[in-house]
């Protein structure tokens, strides 16, 4: 089970041309847009999964955001890179622990 904020429709895709969403690092620029993929761990069900995603949702600039308990994993999509402080009180105020980067 998953929950996916999707603030603005975008046109285009977010992938790379290769059909990857990511590249490995953790961070990737697509169309204007950074997605940076998030560890946090205490996420156990869908929701947790919302309540992390309405939290980091609610932070100046971003477009989206997924939460998968399963990994512990959260995809989010911005104008512009996030700074790592401001995504560690929006996944605190929900509850969670942010470990970083994934």
């Amino acid at each position: 089970m998953t929950a996916e904020i999707q603030l603005t429709q975008a046109s285009g895709s977010c992938c790379s041309p290769s059909g990857s969403c990511h590249d490995g690092t953790g961070t990737e620029a697509t169309t204007g847009r950074v997605t940076t993929v998030y560890q946090v761990t205490g996420m156990t069900c869908g929701h947790c999964e919302g309540a992390v995603s309405e939290e980091i949702s609610g932070i100046e600039g971003v477009t989206s955001v997924k939460a998968v308990a399963a990994t512990g994993q959260v995809t989010v999509v911005s104008e512009t890179p996030l700074a790592e402080g401001a995504v560690r009180a929006a996944v605190d105020e929900a509850g969670y622990a942010l470990v970083g980067q994934a």
